[in-house]
C-alpha cells in the first residue's frame, strides 16, 4: 500500500469511527468533518481503484465465511451429502473421490454443465459422481424432478441416460417432456405415475432443500468435493483440480 493510500485508509477509518461512535464524532468539530469529508471525496474521485480494492476484499471475506459455513454444514451431513439413498451415482460406485452436484433441469448452466460431468467421468475412471436433484427453478422444473424421482425407482441402470437426455434438451424440462424422454428409454407413462402417487419422493425434495440451505447454496450447479462447496459451471478442469488434490493432500486446495 502507498504513502498516500495509507493516508487515506486512515481518513476512511477517522470517517467510519466518526460514524460508528457518537463520542467520537462529537469530538470533532465542524470544521474538521468537513475537512476530512473534502479530503476523502478528492481522494476516492482521485483514485476510484480504491473502491475496486474494497470491494474485492469485502467479497473475498464473504466468500471465506460462506465457505466456513458449507464446511461445518458439510461435517454435519456427510452421509445426507455423500451417501443418501435418494442419489444416483454414476463414473465409479467405488471410487476415490466423490462429487455431488446440485442441479436443475431447467438451469442454463447446469444443460452447460453436463459436457463437464462427461468430460470428467470419461477422462478418470475412478471418480464417483453423485446426482442430487434440486429444483428450484419453478413448477415445471418440480414437476420434472418428480419423474425423474419416479424413473430413478423403475429403472436406475437407465438413469444417466434419462438425465443426459432431459437436461442435455434444447426444450423446458415440464413433467410432459420428462415423460416423453422416459417413453424413449422403455418406461411408460402408467408406470411412471402409478410410482409417483405410490412412491412420491417428497423426502428426497425436503433433504435436497434442507442441504441446499444449511451448506449456502442458492443457485446451481453447485458441487460438493471433499470438504468444499463449489458454487456455479466452474468447467471441468477446475472441478478436475480439486479431484486431483483431494488425492494428494486429502483437501481440494494443497
Amino acid at each position: 500500500m502507498t504513502f498516500k493510500k495509507m493516508i487515506a485508509a486512515g481518513a476512511l477509518l477517522a470517517l467510519a469511527a466518526s460514524v460508528a461512535l457518537p463520542q467520537t464524532a462529537a469530538a470533532l468539530d465542524a470544521k474538521q468533518k468537513e475537512e476530512i469529508g473534502a479530503f476523502i471525496k478528492e481522494y476516492l474521485l482521485a483514485n476510484p481503484e480504491v473502491m475496486l480494492e474494497v470491494q474485492e476484499a469485502l467479497t473475498a471475506k464473504q466468500r471465506a465465511k460462506q465457505q466456513e459455513a458449507a464446511e461445518a454444514a458439510i461435517a454435519t451431513n456427510k452421509k445426507a451429502i455423500f451417501q443418501s439413498e435418494y442419489d444416483v451415482t454414476l463414473g465409479n460406485p467405488d471410487g476415490d473421490v466423490t462429487i455431488v452436484e446440485f442441479y436443475d433441469y431447467n438451469c442454463g448452466y447446469c444443460k452447460r454443465a453436463l459436457s463437464d460431468m462427461d468430460q470428467i467421468l470419461a477422462a478418470d475412471k475412478n471418480v464417483r459422481f453423485v446426482l442430487k436433484e434440486l429444483p428450484i427453478l419453478g413448477p415445471d422444473s418440480l414437476a420434472a424432478h418428480k419423474v425423474s424421482a419416479a424413473f430413478r425407482l423403475i429403472a436406475p441402470e437407465k438413469y444417466g441416460d434419462f438425465h443426459r437426455a432431459l437436461l442435455g434438451g434444447e426444450e423446458r424440462a415440464t413433467e410432459e417432456t420428462a415423460i416423453a424422454v422416459a417413453a424413449k428409454l422403455g418406461v411408460t407413462e402408467g408406470q411412471l405415475r402409478a410410482k409417483m402417487e405410490k412412491e412420491p419422493q417428497d423426502a428426497a425434495m425436503r433433504e435436497a432443500y434442507s442441504l441446499a440451505n444449511e451448506l449456502g447454496i442458492t443457485g446451481t450447479p453447485s458441487y460438493v468435493i471433499g470438504n468444499e462447496a463449489v458454487f456455479g459451471a466452474v468447467g471441468a478442469d477446475e472441478i478436475s483440480t480439486k479431484v486431483e488434490n483431494m488425492r494428494s493432500c486429502g483437501k481440494t486446495v494443497c
